[in-house]
Order: C-alpha cells, then structure tokens, then sequence
C-alpha cells in the first residue's frame, strides 16, 4: 500500500494518530515542540511514540523559539529529520544545520502568494519546503495558477482547501509536492474519531 502523494501530519500528540499515519504511509509526522503550546510533545513522550514507527521521518514543529534553541532543544528528541518555524527570519540560521527545513507560512491573501514566488529562488537554493495554511483563503482557479508558479521552483505542502472530492486535482493541476494535515485530540486513550483523516488518505490511496 502506498499514497499517490507526499503528506506531512502535523501536530501529533498521541500513539493512536502516529500508528495510524504511519501505516498509511504518511511521509512526514510532525510533533509540537513549542513550549506552552497546547500540543507541546515532552521528549519521554515523543521518544514513547515513536519507538513504536518506523519507515517515516519526524519533524519537529516550532513558531517563534530562536534557532539556537532549536537546535539544542531537538538533541533531546530521537531522530527528528526536519525542523519547521513560522519565523522566515530564521531560515538562514537553520538551512546549515544537518536537519531539513520547513517553513510554515500563513496566508491571508493571493498578495502573499505572490511574496512566496518573488523569493522562490532563495528557498530553493536552500531546499527549503513550504507548508502553507491559511483561515480565509480558497483553492480557486486563481490560487492554483500561483500555486503552480510556485511549486514549479519549490517543494510546497498545501494545507489547506483540501477536500475528499477536490485533492486530486489540486494536486494533479499544481503541481505542489503533496499536502499537509492535522491529527488531534483523543477522546480517550487509545480512541480516536480518524474519519475527516481518513477519508483524505483513502481518496490518496493507491490500490494495488
């Protein structure tokens, strides 16, 4: 079994989501190591978890912790691949470090779309991924064109517009390399409501 796509879960806080995206065959499984976030992951548990997986790669999740931080924070955590930071300012202080970068940018208009092309060439000199998310926008006929503009100069994770019905083609029409999604909260040890996840990775599901 495997996805027609590359995808990244991000924010995974417990045993049951990580088990399950992993043997979907998930790429990326991301942890939130921002302390006082309310997905904040603790070494013991992260190390807890993901003693259990193999055959994907994690990905520790930051907002604004400086890089020097960072890098000495994730020492703590067994065999993180990527670091990802919503700070664009500390992209150089992270790019030379042995781990890959992701950028997650928020979005609030098409005019930030545009900002992400104009620089385009400097993440991809670095071979920085963006993960875009945004609250407000819409995967119209629009946003696509700038996606594929985009994604023709770097590896872009979607994160947002995704629907059961409509992600084939978004991802077929742009060109993006894959999208990213969110785990959640268990309604209690060892029991969670996977179906919105689901339903996405079974529409991604190649059939053998």
């Amino acid at each position: 079994m495997a996805l027609r796509s590359f995808v990244k879960i991000s924010a995974v806080t417990n045993l049951s989501d990580a088990r399950y995206c992993a043997g979907m065959y998930v790429n990326l499984i991301g942890f939130d190591l921002e302390e006082n976030s309310k997905n904040f992951t603790s070494s013991q548990k992260f190390n807890e978890i993901t003693d259990w997986l193999s055959g994907v790669d994690f990905v520790a999740e930051f907002e604004s912790t400086h890089p020097e931080k960072i890098l000495t924070l994730v020492q703590e955590y067994n065999g993180i691949n990527f670091i990802e930071t919503k700070e664009e300012i500390y992209l150089r202080m992270l790019v030379n470090s042995s781990f890959g970068i992701i950028l997650k940018k928020e979005l609030s208009t098409e005019e930030d779309l545009d900002d992400l092309i104009a620089k385009a060439q400097f993440f991809k000199d670095f071979g920085v991924v963006l993960h875009l998310v945004s609250d407000s926008m819409e995967v119209d006929s629009s946003v696509i064109e700038k996606l594929k503009t985009l994604a023709s100069s770097v590896d872009v994770l979607l994160g947002f517009g995704i629907e059961p019905d409509t992600i084939g083609k978004i991802i077929e029409e742009t060109g993006i390399k894959g999208i990213a999604l969110e785990g959640g909260e268990e309604i209690k040890p060892g029991l969670k409501d996977f179906d919105q996840l689901a339903e996405i990775l079974e529409v991604l599901e190649i059939e053998e």
